[in-house]
Protein backbone atom coordinates (compact mmCIF):
# COMPACT_ATOMS: atom_id res chain seq x y z
CA UNK A 1 0.00 0.00 0.00
CA UNK A 2 0.94 3.80 -0.57
CA UNK A 3 1.33 6.16 1.83
CA UNK A 4 1.12 9.80 1.00
CA UNK A 5 1.62 12.87 3.37
CA UNK A 6 -0.03 16.24 2.42
CA UNK A 7 1.51 19.07 3.70
CA UNK A 8 -0.11 22.34 4.19
CA UNK A 9 -0.96 25.20 6.51
CA UNK A 10 -4.41 25.71 5.40
CA UNK A 11 -6.63 22.80 6.45
CA UNK A 12 -9.04 23.52 3.50
CA UNK A 13 -6.26 22.50 1.33
CA UNK A 14 -4.71 19.58 2.55
CA UNK A 15 -8.36 18.13 3.25
CA UNK A 16 -9.23 19.37 -0.87
CA UNK A 17 -5.83 17.31 -1.50
CA UNK A 18 -6.75 14.55 0.43
CA UNK A 19 -10.39 14.25 -1.47
CA UNK A 20 -9.35 14.51 -4.72
CA UNK A 21 -6.41 12.00 -4.53
CA UNK A 22 -8.43 9.44 -2.18
CA UNK A 23 -11.19 9.83 -5.46
CA UNK A 24 -8.60 8.05 -7.00
CA UNK A 25 -6.16 6.08 -5.07
CA UNK A 26 -8.87 4.93 -2.25
CA UNK A 27 -6.39 2.24 -1.05
CA UNK A 28 -4.02 4.51 -0.04
CA UNK A 29 -2.67 5.25 3.43
CA UNK A 30 -3.03 9.69 4.48
CA UNK A 31 -0.82 11.49 6.74
CA UNK A 32 -0.81 15.26 7.22
CA UNK A 33 0.90 18.17 8.59
CA UNK A 34 1.14 21.48 9.05
CA UNK A 35 4.12 23.24 8.68
CA UNK A 36 7.16 21.89 7.26
CA UNK A 37 8.88 20.97 10.55
CA UNK A 38 5.75 18.42 11.06
CA UNK A 39 6.76 17.04 7.54
CA UNK A 40 10.18 16.38 8.21
CA UNK A 41 8.67 14.48 11.27
CA UNK A 42 6.54 12.83 9.19
CA UNK A 43 8.38 11.51 6.72
CA UNK A 44 10.69 9.98 9.31
CA UNK A 45 7.74 8.44 11.60
CA UNK A 46 5.63 7.05 8.42
CA UNK A 47 8.03 6.83 5.86
CA UNK A 48 5.48 7.80 2.90
CA UNK A 49 6.12 7.05 -0.71
CA UNK A 50 4.70 10.53 -2.09
CA UNK A 51 4.28 14.06 -0.69
CA UNK A 52 3.22 17.08 -1.61
CA UNK A 53 3.78 20.19 0.34
CA UNK A 54 2.37 23.64 0.16
CA UNK A 55 5.68 26.77 0.24
CA UNK A 56 3.99 29.56 1.97
CA UNK A 57 3.65 28.46 5.65
CA UNK A 58 4.40 29.90 9.08
CA UNK A 59 8.26 29.03 10.45
CA UNK A 60 10.08 26.89 7.21
CA UNK A 61 9.49 27.27 3.67
CA UNK A 62 8.19 24.05 2.03
CA UNK A 63 10.76 24.19 -0.74
CA UNK A 64 13.35 24.21 2.30
CA UNK A 65 11.22 21.45 4.55
CA UNK A 66 11.12 19.03 0.83
CA UNK A 67 15.19 19.63 0.06
CA UNK A 68 15.74 18.58 3.89
CA UNK A 69 13.50 15.81 3.32
CA UNK A 70 15.20 14.36 -0.04
CA UNK A 71 18.37 14.84 1.34
CA UNK A 72 17.52 11.99 4.01
CA UNK A 73 15.01 10.35 1.99
CA UNK A 74 15.80 10.70 -1.46
CA UNK A 75 13.08 7.78 -2.70
CA UNK A 76 10.19 9.97 -1.28
CA UNK A 77 8.77 11.39 -4.71
CA UNK A 78 7.79 15.18 -3.96
CA UNK A 79 5.18 17.65 -5.51
CA UNK A 80 4.93 21.34 -4.16
CA UNK A 81 1.75 22.94 -4.95
CA UNK A 82 1.68 26.44 -4.12
CA UNK A 83 -0.40 29.96 -4.93
CA UNK A 84 2.99 31.44 -4.83
CA UNK A 85 3.91 31.24 -8.70
CA UNK A 86 6.85 33.66 -8.64
CA UNK A 87 9.19 32.02 -11.31
CA UNK A 88 12.13 32.13 -8.42
CA UNK A 89 9.60 29.63 -6.79
CA UNK A 90 9.36 27.32 -9.56
CA UNK A 91 12.54 27.48 -10.69
CA UNK A 92 13.88 26.20 -6.71
CA UNK A 93 11.05 23.45 -6.57
CA UNK A 94 12.65 21.87 -10.24
CA UNK A 95 16.17 22.27 -8.71
CA UNK A 96 15.48 20.68 -5.57
CA UNK A 97 14.06 17.71 -7.75
CA UNK A 98 10.28 18.09 -7.16
CA UNK A 99 7.50 19.49 -9.46
CA UNK A 100 5.77 22.51 -9.29
CA UNK A 101 2.14 22.25 -9.04
CA UNK A 102 0.17 25.67 -9.09
CA UNK A 103 -2.96 26.19 -6.68
CA UNK A 104 -5.74 26.16 -7.10
CA UNK A 105 -6.05 22.02 -6.38
CA UNK A 106 -7.83 20.94 -9.01
CA UNK A 107 -9.03 17.86 -10.34
CA UNK A 108 -6.43 18.60 -13.08
CA UNK A 109 -3.41 19.42 -11.22
CA UNK A 110 -4.03 16.62 -9.02
CA UNK A 111 -3.71 14.15 -12.14
CA UNK A 112 -0.71 16.00 -13.42
CA UNK A 113 0.73 15.30 -9.48
CA UNK A 114 -0.40 11.47 -9.36
CA UNK A 115 1.66 11.32 -13.09
CA UNK A 116 4.61 12.46 -11.95
CA UNK A 117 4.45 9.83 -8.36
CA UNK A 118 3.56 7.10 -10.53
CA UNK A 119 6.20 7.69 -13.15
CA UNK A 120 8.88 7.31 -10.52
CA UNK A 121 11.22 9.66 -12.28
Amino acid sequence: MKKILIVDDSKVSRMVIRAHVKAAHPEWEFFEAGSGEEAIKSVIENKPDFCTMDINMPGMLGTDAAEQILQQHPEVRIAIFSANVQDTMQNRATSIGTIFVAKPVTEKSITIVLNYFASGK
